[in-house]
């Protein structure tokens, strides 16, 4: 079972249609009990970081997300849910973020030619090999929508890296903790293969906490 993470998150439905095309069996809830013994867990995310974080704490998310995160449930971040794991964001001043990875989510700088937010297909550079990106070729272009990009403050956790006038983290994985800035649910075919891919990971042996 994979478990969607309910925080009135805009891209659920997406990514929950996309893991059924898979013919994996999914829910989405924000019920901690379900949360806590899910096999694995999504956290999406489209919107603003301070909002969204607002949410988790309504729904009292934050610790739960952090102990399935501790217990080595494998969890994946998607786009807003990527930048919440880390310390904090430009977008929100003086909002902590869940903290569970290091790191900060920086504004896009403006270039001449480039548009913000960055909407559309980028190349991936794999510096090294991501369990998530198992059958994903260098260059592969997958589809972004965000204002903010992700600083790693460890470099080693960074699988996946593109450009859009600044170098981006563009995916990250830590233990059982993975995170992609990009949307694999709106990425074709290699986007059902990095979903495929973690829907296939065990259990690790121990979290990040």
């Amino acid at each position: 079972m994979i478990t969607i993470i309910d925080y009135d998150a805009g891209n659920m439905k997406s990514v929950e249609k996309a893991l059924l095309h898979l013919g994996e069996e999914v829910q989405v809830t924000r019920r901690a009990e379900d949360i806590l013994c899910a096999d694995k867990v999504i956290l999406p995310g489209v919107g603003n970081f301070g909002s969204a974080m607002g949410k988790l704490d309504e729904y009292g998310l934050t610790d739960v997300i952090r102990q399935v995160c501790e217990k080595g449930t494998p969890f994946l971040g998607i786009c807003l849910g990527l930048q919440l794991l880390f310390e904090e964001s430009a977008e929100s001043p003086g909002v902590k973020g869940l903290g569970i990875l290091p790191g900060k989510i920086c504004r896009i700088p403006k270039a001449s030619g480039l548009k913000i937010p960055h909407m559309g297909w980028n190349a991936l550079h794999l510096p090294r090999t991501g369990r998530l990106f198992a059958g994903v070729p260098e260059g592969a272009y997958v589809y972004f929508v965000h204002s903010f990009y992700l600083q790693a403050a460890d470099e080693r956790m960074v699988a996946a890296e593109t450009d859009y006038g600044v170098g981006i983290h563009a995916s990250v994985e830590w233990g059982n903790v993975f995170a992609c800035q990009f949307h694999p649910e709106k990425s074709g075919d290699l986007g059902l293969t990095i979903l495929q891919n973690f829907a296939g990971l065990d259990k690790g042996t121990e979290g990040v906490g």
